[in-house]
């Protein structure tokens, strides 16, 4: 009986997450597998966190139905209207510091329906 393995590289510190199907960087996947957005209701969400960040507060901007390389862009535009720096990761836009009220006014601006979550 043959057993099924799912090994393989995950990660590598020349060229970071690797496609799991077609074993090349995420950035360049051939198989479309790892750059499908995730499907959302339409409504972007934007909420404050500081869990896991020493204290320190993250703006979260979640649901955006976009491609890596558009979500990366609006992210660097989010970062230049609040003048902060921070990170897309996981489909997830994160803005260093507490400015929900600038991002949401900048995602309202360009046409998205948006709500603020949490408290």
């Amino acid at each position: 009986m043959k057993s099924k393995t799912t090994g393989g590289l995950v990660y590598s510190t020349d060229s970071g997450r690797m496609c799991p199907v077609c074993r090349q960087p995420i950035a360049t996947c051939s198989c479309k597998l790892a750059k499908a957005p995730a499907p959302t209701d339409g409504t972007v969400r934007v909420s404050r966190e500081t869990k896991g960040r020493g204290g320190k507060s993250v703006t979260l901007v979640k649901g955006l139905a976009l491609d890596g390389l558009a979500l990366a862009q609006l992210g660097k535009q989010l970062k230049a209207a609040c003048g902060s720096g921070g990170t897309v990761k996981d489909g997830v836009i994160e803005v260093q510091g507490d400015h929900c009220d600038v991002v949401l006014a900048v995602l309202q601006k360009q046409g998205y329906s948006v709500k603020r979550a949490g408290g």
